[in-house]
């Protein structure tokens, strides 16, 4: 007759043993993830159905705060400055620049270092660094004076709504275009050598060779770029915030969201406004997910457009016969 195992050895056992190891690490994490994240996460859902402040009562208000955010001027306009850092995320890309110093160059690494930095600095300090370039009679001006430039001719850069969100927007491509650069970088790194020796046989110039070898085989980094960049440019909010604090037409969808919750007390709002810009991402994620399957395919697979031109071609000549 087997003897029960005492409680010790019981969890010194293997099977438990493991169980309570992968629980233990995980718990923290897990607890970490809940009480930051996800609690918080579905407060801010409730929180978009009330009218409320931080301190106070609340009161129901149902959709009340999802239609403002679309009928508001303010909150629509801030939708709307998107498309001016959704720009600047397809310039940030750096797809030539990366193409070119993938192969050797004199001075490439040098120049690789310096279209780096700048993602190396903080956010804040970058748009301190861009407040002082382009305030006026400040540096940007005083390079144009050298280039033969009236100071009365040119634009006041931060105060001129005809420039002043493509001048802010200019500093995310500066701080980013590093970062793409190298993702591309290493794609290209990662190409198979041959594949250059068989266009060199076949007499392939640089520009076929970037066509149709390089571009196919980077297919996947350029889609995962173009989603943290469509996605990030929807939830800009250091460079308008410390550049010009939201005034003069450059408040993005972030900076009048920090304004209504922190500012004018309308938590409310401001959550409804967070939810809507996460469907928004999801939509664009959703959207660029599709355009990859259906032109780059997924993985090694063919892409769906080629697939269903295969099948009509191949419906059109069983018609034939």
């Amino acid at each position: 007759m087997n003897e029960k195992k005492s409680f010790k050895a019981w969890v010194t056992s293997g099977k438990v043993n493991r169980k309570l190891c992968i629980f233990t690490f995980m718990f923290v994490p897990v607890t970490l993830l809940l009480v930051f994240t996800y609690i918080p996460f579905f407060k801010t859902i409730g929180f978009s159905f009330y009218d409320m402040k931080y301190i106070g009562e609340k009161e129901f208000v149902g959709l009340k705060n999802y239609m403002e955010v679309f009928t508001r001027e303010d909150c629509f306009q801030a939708l709307k400055l998107s498309l001016y850092y959704i720009v600047a995320s397809f310039v940030q890309l750096a797809l030539y620049f990366a193409s070119v110093l993938s192969f050797k160059i004199k001075g490439s690494g040098v120049f690789k270092g310096l279209m780096f930095f700048p993602y190396l600095v903080c956010g804040i300090a970058v748009g301190f660094i861009f407040k002082f370039f382009y305030t006026r009679g400040f540096v940007l001006d005083t390079v144009l004076q050298w280039c033969g430039f009236n100071l009365e001719q040119l634009p006041y850069w931060l105060k001129d709504t005809s420039i002043n969100n493509i001048s802010v927007a200019a500093t995310s491509v500066w701080r980013y275009m590093g970062q793409g650069m190298v993702m591309f970088i290493g794609a290209i790194m990662s190409v198979d050598a041959s594949l250059y020796e068989a266009g060199d046989i076949d007499g392939a110039n640089s520009f076929q060779k970037f066509i149709y070898i390089i571009l196919p085989s980077i297919k996947t980094i350029i889609v995962l770029n173009m989603i943290l960049s469509i996605t990030g440019s929807l939830s800009v909010f250091e460079p308008p915030y410390v550049i010009t604090g939201g005034d003069f037409g450059t408040g993005t969808y972030f900076v009048i969201m920090n304004k209504l919750a922190h500012e004018s007390q309308k938590v409310g709002l401001a959550s409804a406004m967070a939810i809507v810009l996460l469907v928004l991402i999801m939509i664009a994620t959703l959207i660029q997910k599709w355009v990859e399957k259906y032109y780059f395919g997924v993985g090694d697979a063919e892409p769906l457009r080629e697939v269903r031109r295969r099948k009509k071609r191949l419906e059109a000549k069983g018609g034939a016969r």
